[in-house]
């Protein structure tokens, strides 16, 4: 194949970035490369086959090596663990299961020490049906201050035998749950919006508010760097809660008619949330946020609510050079007009892994290794989800009786759920659990075929995705060529796309069936060998 670059083809402005090795007054976060640990399944210190932050801690080292800037530690609060540590029990303590307070204070220290940032995750949409407050609610009586906090409404039809309105769980199955009278009677029904485990909080409850900003403090005090909120889009409920045009439901979509999210109060909650994290200025609030049009998207990131949004567009595209240039295009824009950074993601806990998503096989590794140098070629924050830089795939036969996540329960057992990208990381040795724990077994069972995929392994492999991505995280954070607060796309041949940054890197992917020649420059960095100035299908390069 005969590869054309042509003249710049057009500019998409992105809002300022710091310039590497310059003095900047940009926030660290701006440009950051985050670390997302799924803590169950990054290291166990103790022995009892879960991970935990003792065996973060001991690995923190490795963290340092592969050169990110911050971490994003998934729920390890108090919690019954109905929905893998979103259901919270006890917003201000650490679960011991994941070694209390004292081992998340070490963690922190520790990472510091290495000039490491830790963000946490808090679930403020929800809480465990174990937490105190909803405990007190369900004793109390309908009206009461102690259900107020929740939600909870009278059913419909005859002796309120039916829920309140058509709304189905993101896991399957109705939104609510009847409780029980004292008198043991069928009583009202209670929201959730997820799990009958986690139970919707009434945000238009002042204490609901109050709460929650106690505990931004709380962790906010005791060193944390900032917070990853989750269903930054669902906390206000539209007055009323009206029935669903259409009733149907999937994990994680852009569905703007949806009314369980993205009503218009949400904006007045993360706007009371900042005011308390402009108290702390090294401080970062991240926002999961499933919102597909644009403008509604950026007023998350006006300049008084949330600081960064996730944008899961290239986590959602296919492996396709169009498809690709779209889902930039579009998150870019979506950021611009409010002057709020983008942000990438290529995968994380709830979603397929991308070297699946991309084929599998040694066609799927080498896609994401080309997905992982677009994205990191772009300005802007990036979150790489812990194992990604292994280029470990979903494992979608894991055993029935092994699976945890409550989606396959919810669903009657006809959808899997989210444990095949929740699979442990491979550290050491020749055999399974490979030294992710000194149990027998992981919590979740590693494939014995991970041998060659293991840290270990792929540290004494030159050309291995980790050293891949260890060389691609230090270039993107110390040359000049990655700096600039807009890129420029290139005419490319069918099949591929180039874009440039102001600092003067340019990036090419080819998507195409075959190899292409390289526009002129020189070769900084490559997903997959070059020969002859060409580069191979499935493959993405870095110039200057």
């Amino acid at each position: 194949m005969r590869a054309i670059f042509g003249n710049i083809a057009d500019v998409t402005q992105t809002p300022a970035s710091p310039v590497p090795g310059e003095d900047s007054t940009a926030p660290w976060w701006t440009t950051a490369v985050f670390y997302q640990v799924y803590p169950r399944s990054f290291a166990d210190s103790d022995g009892d086959g879960v991970g935990d932050l003792g065996g973060v801690r001991e690995k923190i080292g490795y963290l340092e090596l592969l050169g990110v800037d911050a971490l994003w530690i998934c729920p390890v609060m108090r919690s019954p663990q109905a929905d893998g540590g979103y259901d919270v029990s006890d917003p201000r303590d650490i679960d011991p299961l994941f070694g209390g307070l004292a081992a998340l204070d070490e963690l922190i220290a520790e990472a510091h020490d290495r000039e490491i940032k830790v963000t946490m995750d808090l679930v403020p949409n929800h809480t465990s049906v174990e937490h105190p407050w909803f405990t007190a609610a369900v004793d109390a009586a309908p009206g009461s201050p102690e259900r107020a906090r929740y939600i909870f409404r009278d059913g419909r039809g005859k002796d309120g035998a039916e829920p309140p309105n058509n709304w189905p769980s993101i896991f399957g199955g109705p939104a609510w749950t009847r409780v029980t009278d004292r008198d043991g009677t069928p009583g009202q029904w209670y929201l959730h919006i997820f799990a009958p485990e986690q139970p919707d909080l009434n945000w238009d409850n002042p204490e609901v508010a109050a709460d929650f900003e106690k505990t931004l403090r709380f962790w906010l005090d005791r060193g944390v760097d900032g917070f990853r909120i989750d269903v930054a889009h669902g906390m206000a409920k539209p007055e009323g809660l009206p029935d669903m045009a259409r009733v149907e439901t999937k994990m994680l979509v852009h569905d703007d008619d949806d009314p369980r999210f993205n009503n218009p109060g949400v904006h007045a909650i993360h706007r009371r949330i900042r005011t308390i994290i402009d108290e702390y200025p090294h401080a970062v609030a991240i926002g999961e946020v499933w919102v597909d049009d644009n403008t509604r998207f950026g007023e998350y990131v006006r300049p008084d609510e949330l600081h960064l949004a996730f944008n899961f567009r290239l986590a959602e595209t296919p492996f396709t050079a169009e498809g690709v240039r779209e889902a930039i295009t579009f998150s870019l824009e979506a950021v611009s007009d409010v002057g709020a950074p983008p942000t990438w993601t290529l995968s994380n806990h709830d979603i397929e892994r991308e070297v699946t998503r991309y084929g599998g096989g040694k066609i799927g590794v080498s896609r994401a290794r080309a997905m992982m140098m677009v994205e990191l070629a772009l300005p802007g924050a990036v979150f790489v989800y812990n194992g990604a830089e292994l280029g470990l795939p979903n494992v979608d036969d894991l055993p029935e009786d092994a699976l945890q996540d409550p989606v396959w329960e919810r669903s009657g057992h006809t959808e899997r759920g989210r444990d095949g990208c929740r699979v442990p990381i491979p550290w050491e040795g020749a055999s399974t659990p490979f030294g992710f724990t000194a149990a027998e077994q992981a919590w979740l069972p590693i494939p014995a075929d991970w041998a060659d995929r293991t840290v270990e392994a792929q540290l004494e492999t030159l050309h291995s995705t980790l050293s891949l991505y260890r060389l691609a995280i230090d270039l993107r954070g110390t040359r000049p060529e990655f700096a600039g607060d807009r890129i420029e796309w290139y005419g490319s041949p069918d099949g591929c796309l180039a874009f440039r940054r102001p600092g003067g890197l340019v990036c090419v992917l080819n998507a195409s069936d075959g190899p292409i020649q390289l526009p002129p420059g020189e070769v900084l960095l490559a997903s997959a060998p070059i020969v002859d100035d060409r580069l191979p299908a499935n493959a993405a390069a870095w110039l200057v």
